[in-house]
């Protein structure tokens, strides 16, 4: 990687529909040579994917709760396990990051109230092999 895939990879963070074109002129690049270098950086695994966050539906008063859920796996609970039961049966956790520290895993999530946050922890637990969790609530995004 260099600075120019550091800039790619600014730019696409910030806004990934951003077309090759306007891309590669944000960086210094023909749009040809900008689509180059992002299908190397996804074959590469440096961008694994894209993604949508939602907003508000129209009409909708609320978006949900934003909360992120500190974990700790239950004793004989592996990584993967973990991470494919919570990739495959929690469709409102967006993000799942192995940590360091006293807790194993940070997940991020979108649920649409409190009943559903105690739900998720409750599946968490019954489902995927969490001991333990501690949640955080979101009062406001960036």
């Amino acid at each position: 990687m260099d600075r120019i895939d550091d800039a790619i990879l600014r730019e696409l963070t910030a806004d990934a529909r951003l077309p090759f074109r306007e891309l590669g002129a944000r960086v210094g690049l023909s749009a040809n040579a900008t689509a180059a270098r992002v299908r190397r950086l996804q074959e590469d695994g440096v961008i694994r994917g894209f993604t949508v966050v939602r907003g508000s539906s129209a009409g909708s008063s609320s978006a949900g709760l934003e909360v992120f859920v500190e974990v700790r796996l239950a004793d004989g609970t592996t990584n993967e396990a973990f991470t494919a039961a919570v990739s495959t049966q929690f469709p409102q956790v967006t993000d799942a990051v192995h940590v360091t520290g006293s807790y194993d895993y940070l997940l991020h999530a979108v649920v649409p109230d409190a009943a559903a946050l105690d739900l998720l922890v409750r599946r968490l637990k019954r489902d995927a092999g969490a001991a333990q969790t501690f949640t955080r609530l979101a009062l406001r995004g960036s």
